[in-house]
Parts: C-alpha cells; sequence; structure tokens
C-alpha cells in the first residue's frame, strides 16, 4: 500500500507518526524520492538568486542611501522609520491609496466575466466555432502593451485636428465628443475595460480546462434526471470551479496594491494625473522619473506596499478557509 501513497500523502502520514522516529522516516521518504527534489532543484535555485537574495536591497528602506557609500556603507536613517513616515505624511498619500484601491476594485468588479466567458464558451457544440471563438479572444493577449495604449489614444482621441472612432460614433449621433484621455473620470473605466478587451480570453484559460476535465457521466446522470442546460451549469459546472475562483480570488485581493505601473505609466497625462497617480508610478517618479534620486524614499514606499498586499492575501486566505472554500497555504 505504501507504493501507492503519493509523496504528500505519505510526508502526512510521517508528521502522525511518533516523535522519536519521525526524523529517520522523514529521511527515508526525501531519500525515496530524491529524484523529485533533484528535479526541483534548479527552480529553487532560480527563486533563491532572483527573489531572496535581492531582497537585501530592502534595508535601503531604512537607510539614508549613497550610491557613493553603497548599501552597507550608508548611514542609518535617524529616526529609523524617516521615510515611512515621510511617504504617510506626503500630501499625495491619500490621493495614491485612493487611486491605487479604485483601479483595483474596478478590475474587481469584472472578475466574474472570464468565468462567464468560459461558461459560455463549454456551451458551444460546435467545435470549430468553439476553437475559432476561442483563437478571437486570445488574440488580443498577446499585443504589445505599447500598442495596446496606443490603440487607446487613437481610438479614444479628440483634437481640432484628429478625431478617433468613438468619438465619430458619439458625434454621429448628435452628441457632444468627450476628450476621454484627458480626463480623470474616464481613466480608471478605460484602464479596466481596455485591459478585459486584452485579457478576457487568456484570463478564462484555467476555467476552460477545468470544465473540460468534469467526468462526463456528471452530465449523463443530470441528463437522466431531466436537467435543463442551465440547470447543469449551476449544479455541475459552477460547483468545479469554486476551487479556482477560490485561489483566483484569494490572489487578487491579495494583488490590490500592486497594480501594474507600465499601463498606467504609459496612459498617464497631466490632465489625467488625479486619478491616474497610483503608488507604483509614484515610486518611479521618485526613484527613476526625477533629477534627484530618492531611492530610500522609493524602497520605502514599495516595501509599505508589500507588507500591506501580504496582509491582504494572509486576510483573503483566512476568510475563505473559514468559509471552508479552497487557500494558497
Amino acid at each position: 500500500m505504501k507504493e501507492k501513497v503519493g509523496v504528500f500523502a505519505e510526508s502526512r502520514e510521517l508528521s502522525k507518526a511518533r516523535p522519536g522516529k519521525t526524523g529517520k522516516k522523514k529521511l527515508r521518504a526525501w531519500y525515496k524520492n530524491w529524484q523529485l527534489y533533484l528535479l526541483a532543484l534548479p527552480a529553487l535555485a532560480v527563486i533563491a538568486v532572483f527573489c531572496y537574495a535581492p531582497m537585501y536591497g530592502i534595508i535601503i528602506a531604512f537607510k539614508d542611501y549613497n550610491v557613493i557609500q553603497g548599501i552597507g556603507g550608508s548611514p542609518w536613517a535617524d529616526p529609523i522609520f524617516k521615510h515611512f513616515k515621510a511617504f504617510v505624511t506626503d500630501s499625495y498619500f491619500l490621493n495614491m491609496l485612493w487611486n491605487t484601491l479604485r483601479l483595483s476594485l474596478c478590475s474587481l468588479l469584472v472578475f466574474p466575466l472570464p468565468i462567464l466567458f468560459a461558461l459560455l464558451l463549454n456551451e458551444i457544440r460546435i467545435k470549430s466555432l468553439r476553437t475559432t471563438v476561442q483563437i478571437i479572444s486570445y488574440a488580443p493577449y498577446f499585443i504589445s502593451l505599447v500598442v495596446s495604449v496606443s490603440m487607446c489614444f487613437t481610438f479614444l482621441e479628440y483634437t481640432q485636428d484628429r478625431v478617433g472612432i468613438i468619438n465619430r460614433i458619439i458625434m454621429f449621433f448628435g452628441l457632444e465628443p468627450v476628450k476621454f484621455m484627458e480626463s480623470a473620470a474616464w481613466f480608471p473605466w478605460i484602464y479596466v475595460l481596455s485591459g478585459l478587451w486584452q485579457g478576457l480570453g487568456w484570463w478564462s484559460i484555467t476555467y476552460v480546462a477545468a470544465l473540460t476535465a468534469i467526468d462526463p457521466t456528471l452530465y449523463e446522470a443530470a441528463e437522466i434526471d431531466g436537467a435543463s442546460r442551465l440547470r447543469k451549469i449551476w449544479h455541475i459546472n459552477i460547483p468545479s470551479l469554486m476551487p479556482i475562483i477560490s485561489i483566483t480570488l484569494i490572489m487578487n485581493l491579495g494583488n490590490m496594491l500592486n497594480v501594474g505601473f507600465e499601463k498606467v505609466l504609459l496612459m498617464q497625462t497631466d490632465l489625467n494625473y488625479a486619478s491616474s497617480n497610483i503608488i507604483s508610478t509614484y515610486v518611479y517618479e521618485k526613484t527613476l522619473g526625477s533629477v534627484i534620486k530618492q531611492y530610500s524614499y522609493g524602497t520605502a514606499i514599495g516595501l509599505f506596499n508589500n507588507v500591506i498586499s501580504l496582509v491582504l492575501l494572509l486576510g483573503a486566505n483566512f476568510i475563505a478557509k473559514k468559509l471552508g472554500g479552497e487557500t494558497i497555504l
């Protein structure tokens, strides 16, 4: 029977063994599966070199970093949390925090759409049609971010010389044109909807894969009971997707403050700055985008952002565990 027990199941059994013999049994289990650990070694090495080793630079947040003196030679900040205090008391702090949370919350509003798209795609019975729809929906994801933002400016622009296609349609119906890319009110929706257009098909891949793995006998049993297609979706498809939905939602909640700054920075203009000034773009502005490089201040902001994200991730994971759903920890 031991040969049929998986590596993780075997580890759980060993953890329940008597304390005196647990160490020897664990060593025996590791030796038995040494090929698996050897296979994982390159990936662990990459993570250690590129993820954990750079964390040494975090101490810059607690120092008055000087490029000439280096990380080790730079003096410690006085007081030690000087840069964190400067960020929290910054006049832009509340505006940046609200802008970051607003973009994340708007992104969460469209979170169910990839799930709905996967469910609808799964209901297409003509294989060639389903494949065509999948290819069309996946294609925008492979468009460069710079190109997709340029498309947004081209389609939505309104100047004396050039009028985008969206404003042409608006004017066709006798309405006043809108300067979308220069509007602080429109910026969050343009950011979210353009991201939805580009990523809808790609985000649905995991849900489509989960739906294809459902046991066909469940559908056969539902048909015998006289269940409609809507009943099959509600009682078979959605419960099968719940573990993936739970984990994806936890990850999204944990990344609420980690809004990717590349797209925001490319879409940012002087007129929409009130809505597009988020934490990550502010870090870039203070560290690389200004004449005076405030590396310690920027590192402190990044560390503050990551700590809050970790708290949100653990909180979402704790709530999911209490509710009996799938968790990542």
